[in-house]
């Protein structure tokens, strides 16, 4: 069933039901303030047989209709010196990496609304051309906690969700209940869309015109849950986006809002199998962002640990 648009006085309402400015003394890493050095000893107790799951995509330079802006990767050394041995052989490598080719984090400075950064400060003397003043991601840091893929595909018995098709609140409920989780405080929520096995099958196409995701109608129920972190094998939003005159709301309310950064374009592939092979679909989850300061964000290969 088709939804109705969501007006913007509706998704104004939900941008201040859910915000949680002022909450933290250090508004810089908004809700990985949750993530304290209990939650990391629970999380670390989730690993049982120690399987590590990569969760990055490989460095792409082949641009795309998934990856306008491609990775730069090219040899900058060769071996060709004189004497003394050893030769030694470096490579250069760049990324524009905000786009939907490369595993990356959205930090609190990467998304504002309405004029304002996360807890309200206005974005025009947060962000300048020297960079990030508030809500960088080199005030984040590493993140340890625990980790819950919500494998929509399995628990629907499809291969992939077809894009467009909007993730609801009863979605994430239904697919708890099926894959016997619990989303907690401080949990990381990563959403297999199924985007890449899709990809492999058929082809690339222009994610950011159409997209599985979240819908904005399942934030609330995230935001009451108090998780830390949002990621997803797309770039979480559901496209094309369901309410007028925002072209991403699950990021103006994930990181304007609540203070939870994002991880864009995920490989959830071998993940959802690693789950499925243990039958379990909570475990350890490890983010290091480089430290860039000023910086919006960071490339990042994230790890799973069963």
């Amino acid at each position: 069933m088709e939804r109705r648009p969501t007006s913007r006085q509706e998704f104004d309402a939900l941008f201040a039901a859910v915000r949680t400015w002022g909450r933290w003394a250090v508004p810089d890493r908004g809700a990985w303030n949750r993530v304290t050095p209990d939650r990391v000893r629970r999380a670390a107790s989730l690993v049982r047989d120690g399987t590590t799951v990569p969760l990055g995509l490989p460095w792409n330079t082949r641009p795309g209709p998934d990856n306008a802006r491609p990775a730069l990767h090219y040899m900058s050394d060769l071996g060709d010196v004189e004497p003394p041995e050893p030769a030694t052989y470096k490579d250069f490598i760049a990324v524009d990496y905000h786009g939907k080719g490369v595993t990356h984090l959205d930090a609190l400075a990467h998304v504002g609304y309405r004029g304002q950064l996360y807890d309200g400060r206005p974005a025009r003397e947060a962000v300048d051309a020297a960079g990030a003043r508030f809500g960088s991601v080199a005030e984040l840091g590493p993140l340890v906690t625990k980790g819950v893929l919500l494998d929509l595909p399995a628990v629907l018995g499809v291969d992939w969700l077809e894009p467009g098709r909007a993730v609801l609140a009863e979605d994430v409920v239904a697919a708890e209940r099926a894959l016997g989780v619990r989303i907690d405080e401080a949990s990381a929520v990563l959403l297999r869309t199924g985007r890449f096995r899709r990809r492999r099958e058929l082809g690339p196409w222009d994610v950011g015109e159409a997209g599985a995701g979240f819908h904005v109608e399942a934030v609330p129920l995230l935001a009451e849950r108090g998780v830390s972190l949002l990621g997803s094998d797309g770039d979480n939003d559901v496209r094309p986006s369901p309410v007028e005159g925002v072209h991403s709301p699950v990021h103006a309310l994930a990181v304007a809002a609540m203070g939870v950064p994002l991880l864009d374009n995920l490989e959830l592939e071998a993940l959802s199998a690693a789950c499925a092979g243990v039958r379990r679909y909570e475990f350890m989850v490890v983010v290091t962002p480089l430290d860039v300061p000023g910086g919006t964000g960071s490339p990042v290969n994230p790890v799973a640990v069963l």
